[in-house]
């Protein structure tokens, strides 16, 4: 098993300048005022693939205006990055419907299988069956028998499977008939990969049975100027032990698999514990206005403030330096950066536990874990750690240490030497 945090004893191969690299994603792409957009995470990583390689192949799923999610996302014009000129953009149908994905499927993939020929090496996201393109060009690629790389964000079928609730009776029918196709539909692919790359534990341990090159990556955008300096974490530690109030924080969406619903309950019972302290929720999502009726119900409107989206990333990190806890309740098996985000700015993660989770904090700490669902568990845990205060500063200090593993340009070089040597 190869591990992107473990390069003892090997000998890493330095991408070369003259090698191309094709990547498959499900990413959103749209039309502006001055052609394609993109989000400005993936633009982020698109300008360090760009740091390693020659050429940069980027195919994406043009979102008509009226097929745009309900979401908030920061769009950058692709025209606008500094690595533009070595950098092609295709875009794909969106087709996730299984007419629209019949009526594009051939003309798709030899869109593909011209674009596998033209590039050295292969990246393919996988995530679902019909639409999806990245395992299209992985079926394409096994044909021409070129080696390839598969990227998987998380664990999709499971969580879809615990998200179905949520959904009207005919989507949860037809999902509980294809989600076993799709899991042996990407184990099958993920075993005619010569590279697989899983984001975070979570998505490895479910998948690197099926690889026979398996490794644990991380997706981050953090860069070493993102760390919290030592002066400012030493003025926090020193407002914890003077019994300050704690300053909480979560950033993400306000949808079911995030547990927005779990999170004010586990604050309630730290708050009716006794507890003083100051929450914060940066995010929109569907669940804002559910969440607070049940803020107001409890009783928590002088403690928990809902700043909805905040698009200056560098006041999102901020938050997370001002404060002592990222508390979460994420409900499925994924990979939130959020959380590695949190650690980089010496903010504990505090939550409901998962390998992914456990894997950020197991070598040097910064993190306090409970059982999944249990939010009065996670309540209590936070009223523990409010009268510790000592034992809180010294996660506080731990979650710095760990976060200082965490920086895009490191992990994104190592993702490229990965995509040389193997695919």
């Amino acid at each position: 098993m190869l591990d992107v945090q473990d390069t003892k004893g090997r000998e890493t191969l330095p991408p070369r300048a003259d090698a191309s690299v094709l990547l498959v994603t499900a990413v959103r792409l749209r039309r502006g005022p001055r052609g394609l957009q993109l989000d400005d995470q993936t633009c982020a990583g698109l300008v360090r693939y760009a740091e390693n390689f020659r050429q940069v192949t980027f195919a994406g799923i043009v979102l008509d205006a009226e097929r745009e999610e309900d979401t908030s996302v920061a769009w950058v014009d692709v025209v606008d990055l500094p690595c533009s000129g070595r950098v092609e953009f295709m875009e794909l149908p969106f087709a996730y419907r299984i007419t629209a994905f019949a009526r594009t499927y051939r003309r798709t993939r030899a869109l593909l299988g011209q674009a596998i020929r033209d590039s050295d090496h292969l990246c393919f996201t996988l995530g679902y069956l019909s639409g999806d393109w990245g395992a299209v060009a992985a079926l394409e690629a096994d044909a021409q028998g070129r080696k390839f790389a598969v990227w998987f964000d998380r664990v999709e079928h499971d969580v879809i499977l615990r998200t179905l609730p949520d959904h009207r009776f005919r989507r949860r029918m037809k999902e509980r008939m294809t989600l076993p196709v799709m899991k042996r539909y990407h184990r099958y692919l993920i075993g005619r990969s010569s590279l697989g790359l899983f984001q975070g534990r979570d998505t490895y341990n479910a998948y690197a049975g099926f690889s026979s090159n398996p490794v644990c990556m991380y997706d981050v955008h953090t860069q070493r100027a993102d760390r919290i300096d030592g002066e400012r974490l030493e003025a926090k530690v020193e407002r914890l032990l003077s019994g300050a109030p704690l300053r909480i924080v979560y950033v993400g969406r306000a949808a079911a698999m995030k547990g927005p619903q779990d999170w004010i309950d586990a604050l309630a019972a730290a708050a009716g514990a006794g507890v003083p302290l100051e929450a914060r929720w940066l995010g929109d999502g569907p669940l804002v206005e559910a969440m607070r009726g049940l803020i107001r119900e409890k009783g928590l409107s002088g403690h928990i403030r809902l700043a909805g989206h905040v698009a200056d990333r560098e006041a999102v990190l901020d938050a997370m330096r001002d404060s002592d806890l990222f508390v979460f309740c994420h409900k499925t098996p994924e990979s939130p950066r959020c959380l590695i985000e949190a650690l980089v700015c010496g903010c504990p993660i505090v939550g409901y536990t998962s390998p992914y989770a456990e894997d950020l904090v197991a070598e040097q700490g910064g993190g306090v874990l409970t059982p999944l669902h249990d939010a009065g568990a996670l309540g209590r845990r936070i009223a523990d750690l409010a009268t510790s205060r000592r034992d809180l500063a010294q996660l506080v200090r731990d979650a710095a240490a760990s976060g200082a593993r965490f920086d895009e340009e490191t992990l994104y070089r190592r993702r490229a030497d990965l995509l040389v040597e193997f695919a």
